[in-house]
């Protein structure tokens, strides 16, 4: 029997056709659903027989699993990896959702993966690894919130991908039941698929996501927060490019081939602010330049992309937890002893010189953490 096909662009309210998807996915149906990148089949892990008919269809590489595991966010692959490095989550953080596979280590007692049927387990695990995607299409991501157990996903068995319905009906349609169509998917090639290590990456599908973006993103952001974003902020994260450059021998302004981004933001700032000019004279007598430097609003783009939010103060890093909750992990004060940067605004030259003193005997103790 031929499978039910839903144009989404006729349909009179999507959210039908959501409601449809789900009910599907729940009563173990295969459905053929769009990405980003490609058309793909996909079922509820949680019915034996579909998962069964996707292992089947599954065009994966050699030495890959069979299937890929659909994650909502980088928050919710880490209860089916435990152990991700710190890599991966950076990885997973700055990619997803989108058009970026990644092949994890799942050897980690508290996954969720020892909690399947062996059958199952067998499908989308392959010598200790998982493939993980979380796709960017609403189609799939609205079903997902909807559906009880995560969803798998296939790329069924042909040339090159399915970049539209009929392409993948031509490969998977007898195991269809539903398909739903939304024309061409929009990059109309593979999604990037690389394996994660400890400390590096290796690419192994390319896709949509060249080598050279994944290298960017794959670099340790460092984000100092204060209020206003025009003295303490914008003095530490000069400083700390300073230290660090020393320590790696090259110039400040080659940090960013070495791995490491730096940025600053002020809680209650506003864009576009210059650095006060006591920062900008205690910064010209440690040898570094303000001058070109904007003030910006912390934003949940910046938390979502930082590895190391250090603050200035204990408030500074009690409001930063209570608005970004899952961000808390990677909130910290600037000073290892707890000690807050007393903000000098409206002060002295002076005031600025020792203020910068302090951070920067804070950022001596911070770096050595960083094993540069």
């Amino acid at each position: 029997m031929p499978p039910f096909v839903i144009d989404l662009k006729k349909a009179e309210d999507p959210r039908d056709v959501v409601y449809r998807t789900v009910q599907a996915l729940a009563e173990g149906c295969v459905v053929a659903l769009p990405t980003e990148t490609d058309y793909v089949v996909a079922a509820s892990i949680l019915n034996h027989r579909a998962v069964a008919i996707l292992t089947e269809l599954s065009s994966c590489e050699k030495d890959q699993p069979k299937l890929s595991l659909v994650v909502k966010s980088a928050e919710e692959a880490l209860d089916w990896a435990p152990a991700m490095s710190s890599l991966g989550r950076r990885l997973a953080r700055r990619c997803w959702p989108g058009p970026v596979a990644m092949l994890v280590n799942d050897n980690h007692p508290e996954s969720l993966l020892h909690q399947l049927p062996h059958q199952t387990q067998t499908s989308i695990e392959f010598m200790g690894r998982l493939r993980l995607r979380s796709p960017t299409h609403r189609m799939l991501n609205e079903s997902m919130r909807m559906l009880v157990g995560p969803v798998v996903l296939a790329e069924p068995c042909g040339d090159g991908v399915a970049v539209t319905i009929e392409d993948l009906l031509a490969r998977a349609g007898s195991q269809i039941s539903l398909a739903i169509d939304d024309g061409r998917t929009r990059y109309a090639q593979a999604e990037s698929t690389i394996s994660i290590s400890e400390k590096d990456f290796q690419v192994v599908r390319a896709g949509v996501v060249s080598e050279d973006s994944l290298r960017r993103l794959s670099s340790v952001m460092v984000l100092f927060v204060c209020t206003g974003n025009t003295c303490r902020s914008p003095m530490a994260e000069s400083l700390f490019r300073m230290l660090v450059s020393e320590r790696l021998h090259c110039r400040p302004d080659e940090l960013h081939q070495r791995g490491i981004i730096t940025s600053s933001a002020g809680i209650s700032a506003w864009g576009g602010g210059k650095a006060s000019n006591g920062a900008l004279e205690a910064m010209r007598n440690a040898g570094a330049d303000l001058t070109g430097h904007e003030s910006q609003p912390l934003t949940e783009n910046l938390v979502r992309q930082a590895d190391l939010i250090w603050t200035m103060t204990a408030s500074h890093r009690a409001a930063i937890i209570a608005q970004f909750p899952e961000a808390s992990d990677r909130v910290s004060m600037l000073s290892p002893d707890r000690i807050d940067v007393v903000d000098p605004i409206g002060g002295p030259v002076s005031v600025y010189r020792k203020c910068a003193e302090q951070i920067r005997g804070h950022l001596e103790g911070r770096i050595d953490t960083l094993g540069l």
